[in-house]
């Protein structure tokens, strides 16, 4: 791999910056509220010792960020990179989640754009695994021009395997789709 699948990446509004061992306290503030985790597979990630586990594989990832609002400097959320196939030319984003107060803010969709148009230099595909009761994040995949491409069981990192909905979005594709806006 001749890239970096966690390199910082801003925008106007919000920075990614990868994620360090020392974020974890400054991240657990955001992922403590249950209603965070409410449509997700493991509703449990609120409590210290499961999201700890969600942490470790984060960093072990080497493909996770903080999701930081530039003017303020506050932890909105975190997302990540993951198992990049150079076979396939494809990568997985994922893990994502977003405090209360971030949600309807348009701030997934900003994230994911900066995320894509960044790694469609290096990929032909990315792939999505959403959570099959997720409708939430369901629904951000068909906003965003992602194809729902089936469904699979997933076990996320030391987690139980859980059903998911697997959404693609293709370069070609999004590259069209940035050019029609």
């Amino acid at each position: 791999m001749n890239f970096s699948i966690q390199l910082a990446l801003e925008n106007e509004n919000i920075k990614l910056v990868p994620l360090q061992e020392s974020d974890f306290e400054r991240l657990y503030k955001v992922a403590s509220d249950p209603e965070v985790w409410s449509m997700h597979p493991n509703k449990e990630r609120y409590k210290r010792e499961v999201f700890q586990n969600f942490f470790t594989g984060a960093i072990e990832s080497k493909g996770a960020f903080l999701v930081v609002d530039k003017n303020s400097d506050e932890v909105l959320g975190s997302t990540r990179f993951y198992d990049f196939n150079e076979n396939d030319k494809s990568v997985l984003i994922g893990y994502t989640f977003y405090g209360t107060k971030s949600w309807g803010k348009n701030i997934n969709a900003s994230v994911k754009k900066m995320m894509l148009d960044y790694i469609f230099q290096f990929v032909d595909q990315v792939i999505f695994h959403v959570g099959k009761d997720n409708i939430r994040s369901v629904k951000a995949m068909t906003k965003l021009g992602a194809k729902n491409i089936g469904e699979e069981e997933v076990a996320y990192f030391g987690e139980p395997s859980k059903m998911n909905v697997v959404f693609q979005i293709k370069e070609e594709d999004w590259k069209l789709k940035q050019n029609l806006h």
